[in-house]
């Protein structure tokens, strides 16, 4: 008697644990990595600025590329609890004299 329940215990617990419910039960922390960007912040951003005032603008670049030193990489990642992360990307390209020549707002994708 004692080992039947014992199995009828161990199969109900089993069974709960893998459904799907019980993985939102426990709480998951919000992350976000990278530069967080206010978007009043990139429209203040124009063509024609130094590296220092963009650098003022919007903080230290999260990747200045080795082999593309003309770009700065803006990353920001944000997987809010049991969500699909969000990526935001802006590319800064600068020109041979320094100034911002262009700058790429990719925005949102979903990973």
């Amino acid at each position: 008697m004692k080992m039947k329940s014992l199995l009828l215990t161990l199969l109900v617990a089993m069974s709960v644990t893998a459904c799907s419910t019980v993985e939102k039960v426990v709480y998951r922390i919000d992350v976000p990595q990278g530069n967080y960007l206010e978007q009043d912040k990139i429209a203040q951003l124009k063509v024609g600025m130094t590296p220092e005032q963009v650098e003022y603008l919007l903080g230290t670049p999260m990747l200045r590329n080795i082999f593309e030193t003309h770009r700065w990489d803006y990353v920001f990642i944000k997987r809010e609890g049991y969500k699909a992360a969000e990526k935001y990307n802006l590319f800064v390209y600068f020109d041979a004299n320094g100034l911002v020549s262009k700058i790429d707002d990719v925005g949102a994708n979903s990973k």
